[in-house]
């Protein structure tokens, strides 16, 4: 799925630890001119992007929800996601929940088991 610039992307799970997968995510989807924000209730700001507690606090339309946290800690927020609407929803490597998936199915919430950091690399984002 191509879509256009620029987007607002939610990731949840971001660390501020530059080695994570998710804090790549965050500095590439900034260098690609997205609009960001991370979800981690430790931080303020991640990688200069601003930082939420919760799904909850993010009162803009969220294009795509980046996610970043394993299946049975998606488990407790399927309610909260569901609540945000994004347009769509990018299960990255070791994230997939069928439970998620299927409550994301019957909600008519696009999502898709890729990796943010391809798809931004390879153009298909």
């Amino acid at each position: 799925m191509q879509t256009s610039l620029p987007q607002h992307v939610v990731v949840l799970g971001a660390s501020s630890k530059p080695e994570r997968h998710s804090n790549q995510a965050v500095r590439l989807l900034k260098a690609y001119q997205h609009k960001v924000t991370a979800v981690n209730p430790a931080f303020d700001q991640i990688e200069q992007c601003p930082c939420v507690r919760q799904l909850a606090d993010i009162h803009l339309p969220v294009d795509t929800l980046s996610l970043y946290r394993n299946a049975h800690q998606l488990a407790n927020q399927i309610d909260e996601i569901i609540a945000l609407k994004p347009k769509r929803i990018i299960f990255n490597p070791g994230t997939e929940s069928w439970e998620l998936q299927q409550a994301l199915t019957k909600s008519g919430i696009f999502w898709q088991e890729n990796c943010t950091l391809v798809m931004l690399r390879s153009g298909h984002f």
